[in-house]
């Protein structure tokens, strides 16, 4: 007995009850006896039928609409008060037939490790998605995640543009403070091919944006593929899942709606179940140099140049700059024209902003109006259009056209004379 009790793993005085079970039941006294019974734990059968029931009302569906069962727990948990494990949960899903355990299947790719430290490296992408699911329009999700912990910070707009990077970087910058480098894809918006003059001179292309990034000290990395940056595209699979469902949960229809549940509860309570600590305890990031500070850093500027009458042209409209008492731009100088996101414009001259006033067309010399009143002068000249003939030699061919008259010189006096004496003996 002893001998079987270590065969077993089990201590000498359950071997004893094993040994008598068998002496009176035969193999059947081995078998516990609460197979096949409710266990003493079990959930009652009518909180599982109640479940069920607001699972398939509420937050099932078919494939791809229907809550997962960890995203089913929490939701049950806020809206009914009704505590269920996720993996109790999850049994019941798959029995009922309310979930399933497929699974795509991807290709292995062995991932970058973090980041040591908070502000390190932050990535940044935008995701296409019909995040209202025709309730309103479609937007792009502007997701900024640190690598380091994975903290994460969106705004939903209309589309992947410049003002919209600028309106999630502001965002995090006065959350957490100014990053040390963005970790972005290779849209136009972010980096740039350089172009013939540039690969000329040696120049690095600068974007819109990049020339932003760089008077903050944001260094822009591009990746060279999506798996690269795999956090935030991980992340966007993540919101694609959780953040529709909960936005058909409150009914939603508005990108302005989305951007203000975003920013009251959604970030911070995704914040809160799926970022980690940092490896290294100290942040890398700068302060924020202050709302004033990023409104002159975060705009668009544009080269142009003076011309004779010191007017600017610039989207296909007309700016006359007023003479100015101090830095007074020449004509044919290079000027800056800045523009914000509310329509702001302001147009600068080594670094000073110069006085102008809007037109609907640069001035006409006087002259030039003179002759385009008159008909007088080459650019006021209306010419007719002429065309020759049909017997006109233009429009015969070459063979055809007369054979020119050549005219018989006839000979000076002087050599006629000259030829008659050396003739003679």
């Amino acid at each position: 007995m002893v001998q079987a009790a270590q065969r077993m793993a089990v201590s000498y005085r359950q071997a004893k009850r094993l040994w008598r079970h068998y002496q009176a039941q035969g193999s059947a006294g081995l078998v516990h006896g609460n197979v096949g019974r409710a266990s003493n734990r079990a959930k009652p059968a009518s909180l599982r039928r109640r479940v069920l029931g607001l699972i398939r009302k509420h937050y099932g569906g078919e494939p791809g609409k229907r809550f997962g069962p960890t995203l089913a727990a929490e939701h049950l948990a806020e809206e009914e008060g009704i505590e269920i494990g996720v993996e109790t949960l999850r049994g019941w899903m798959l029995e009922a037939g309310l979930w399933s355990r497929e699974r795509r299947g991807r290709a292995h790719r062995q991932r970058r490790e973090r980041k040591a430290h908070f502000g390190e490296l932050v990535q940044m992408d935008g995701s296409f998605h019909d995040w209202l699911e025709g309730r309103g329009p479609r937007g792009c999700l502007m997701n900024m995640v640190d690598d380091a912990t994975g903290a994460t910070l969106c705004r939903m707009g209309e589309e992947e543009t410049i003002w919209a990077a600028v309106g999630v970087l502001t965002a995090w910058i006065e959350r957490y403070g100014v990053p040390q480098a963005l970790y972005t894809d290779w849209k136009n918006v972010y980096v740039r091919e350089a172009n013939a003059e540039e690969r000329e001179r040696g120049e690095e292309p600068v974007t819109q944006f990049g020339r932003m990034c760089q008077r903050l000290g944001i260094r822009i990395v591009a990746a060279s593929s999506p798996q690269a940056k795999g956090r935030v595209e991980r992340n966007h699979g993540t919101h694609q899942d959780r953040l529709v469902k909960k936005l058909r949960r409150k009914q939603i229809h508005r990108l302005e709606d989305v951007n203000a549940y975003l920013v009251e509860e959604y970030c911070r309570e995704h914040n809160a179940r799926f970022a980690v600590a940092a490896a290294a305890g100290e942040d890398y990031h700068l302060p924020s140099p202050g709302g004033r500070r990023l409104r002159e850093i975060f705009h668009l500027e544009t080269e142009r140049v003076l011309s004779n009458d010191w007017v600017v042209r610039h989207d296909n409209r007309f700016y006359q700059v007023e003479r100015q008492r101090q830095h007074h731009a020449p004509a044919k100088s290079k000027v800056t024209v800045c523009e914000w996101e509310d329509g702001t414009m302001e147009i600068h001259y080594r670094g000073q902003k110069l006085k102008w006033e809007a037109i609907e067309s640069p001035p006409v010399p006087e002259r030039l109006a003179i002759e385009a009143r008159t008909g007088d002068g080459v650019r006021g000249t209306t010419k007719s259009q002429w065309k020759p003939g049909a017997d006109h030699p233009w429009r015969k061919g070459y063979a055809k056209r007369p054979s020119p008259v050549l005219p018989v010189a006839k000979p000076a006096e002087g050599f006629a004379s000259l030829a008659s004496t050396s003739a003679s003996p």
